[in-house]
């Protein structure tokens, strides 16, 4: 069995349907989750992962777990994984542990939970994801524009179900413990350069308007800490060397490049309509 936190996110949705499709026992965990959210035969409990003794019931004949950076008691969360006889946990982490430590102390938390265990275990760090151009859905559907600060600086953002994809591959595969691999997609492109790719998938223009960063920051402080708030500008404004890179692991789990932005934003585009 197993098991994935986040089953409704934009990872674990997909990670479920391809471990499912796979033959896989799943059980999907969110905060509130039914089995209308997964594909049929997909067991679904709903737990907090704020919350690591209710976890319990979602662990219950587990061998492996997805686990995202959530909660602040990873060290709790891990040990109920442990009493329930999981041996693997594959951990969905971000970039910035590696490139900005101070900005991410939380993930790096979990990171350092995972590796001292004693559980079996591989670290998912992910770039800015595709599917982050969902916030433009509304203002694209009503009016035709999409807003960012930042038009002009690239970045290599990643396919949410390249990660997932990954994620299947390493909880179903020998060879992956211990390895951290940072996802990214197949090129860096801006934000001008995104909204130009969604008017392709919708047919219609779409007008970019470049947000100032104040703008930006207010808008990201409604969902988002302060620290990371502060920290993710200062990914999309002045993005180090590192953080522009377009990396390989995506074909080196996978066997094949990444997804590039476009193909996402085709295969969304009814999001947008």
């Amino acid at each position: 069995m197993i098991v994935v936190t986040g089953g409704t996110g934009n990872v674990g949705r997909a990670l479920v349907a391809e471990l499912a499709d796979a033959g896989e026992a799943v059980t999907a965990v969110a905060r509130r989750i039914t089995p209308a959210d997964v594909p049929p035969g997909v067991r679904t409990v709903a737990a907090d992962l704020g919350r690591p003794a209710g976890l319990a019931p979602a662990l219950e004949g587990a061998t492996a777990l997805f686990l995202l950076v959530a909660g602040d008691d990873p060290e709790g969360i891990l040990k109920q994984a442990a009493a329930a006889g999981v041996r693997e946990v594959v951990l969905l982490s971000s970039q910035g542990v590696g490139t900005r430590p101070h900005s991410y102390a939380h993930a790096a938390r979990f990171e350092a939970a995972v590796a001292g265990s004693g559980l079996r275990f591989t670290v998912l760090r992910s770039g800015g994801m595709a599917s982050n151009a969902l916030a433009w859905a509304e203002p694209v559907r009503r009016h035709r524009t999409a807003a960012a600060p930042f038009a002009d600086v690239a970045l290599p953002f990643v396919d949410p179900d390249d990660v997932a994809r990954v994620a299947a591959t390493v909880l179903r595969e020998d060879g992956h413990d211990g390895v951290t691999y940072t996802l990214t997609g197949p090129a860096a492109t801006t934000p001008r350069q995104r909204a130009a790719a969604l008017a392709d998938a919708i047919g219609e223009p779409v007008t970019f308007v470049e947000q100032t960063r104040e703008e930006a920051r207010a808008q990201m402080a409604r969902f988002m800490p302060e620290a990371v708030v502060e920290g993710t500008l200062a990914i999309l404004g002045e993005p180090t060397a590192d953080e522009r890179t377009v990396t390989d692991d995506v074909r080196r789990v996978l066997g094949r490049p990444a997804t590039p932005f476009a193909a996402w934003a085709a295969r969304n585009a009814a999001a947008f309509r």
